[in-house]
């Protein structure tokens, strides 16, 4: 199983695209919100064209967003996939992924939340910086902004889970980020 996550495309269909391209066939893509809209705090994006993103959003057959701090009601009334708010929960065999953008509450509350509910993986956006982090069995990813990041490079982030060939009841998870604008693997995160 591949899954590709973003967040914070804030409206740029430019960089939304060149992160599909990244991201390339997977199986689901997670997005932890900030879907169309650059919101009053950040300056426009390169690539700004929120009816353009629709359509390329529109186009992707499994994506599941989580509401972010710049979605508006109108949101929903254009695109074809619910926006969950404020968390969005998926299963893949038995790995649970919850989706939060990581704004209505403190971290540490949403990290409680998720484990209450049985997560595996916690996927977060809001704050455009990459992490790959570990709370008890928790694995905690934000994959930084596709438009507009505040840690020095666009990003997304694959998740690839495969059954362990040796052990049937193991799997081996494998979490990369890349880098947007170079198309290459970031290694310090």
């Amino acid at each position: 199983m591949k899954i590709g996550i973003l967040s914070d495309t804030h409206g740029s269909s430019l960089y939304f695209n060149k992160a599909m391209e990244i991201l390339g066939d997977c199986d689901a893509y997670l997005h932890a919100g900030d879907i169309l809209y650059h919101g009053p705090r950040n300056d426009l994006p390169q690539g700004y064209n929120p009816k353009e993103l629709i359509n390329a959003l529109n186009n992707v057959s499994s994506i599941i967003f989580a509401k972010g701090n710049c979605e508006a009601d109108v949101d929903q009334m254009v695109l074809n996939h619910p926006i969950q708010g404020p968390y969005a929960l998926v299963q893949f065999d038995e790995f649970r992924f919850i989706i939060n953008h990581g704004y209505t509450d403190s971290k540490e509350k949403i990290i409680e939340n998720a484990k209450n509910m049985g997560a595996d993986f916690l996927i977060l956006g809001h704050t455009h910086i990459k992490e790959l982090s570990f709370d008890d069995n928790l694995i905690i990813i934000n994959p930084g902004s596709t438009s507009i990041p505040k840690d020095g490079s666009r990003s997304v982030a694959i998740v690839e889970i495969n059954p362990d060939i040796l052990n049937a009841n193991e799997f081996n998870i494998d979490i990369n980020f890349y880098d947007i604008d170079s198309g290459k693997l970031i290694d310090n995160i």
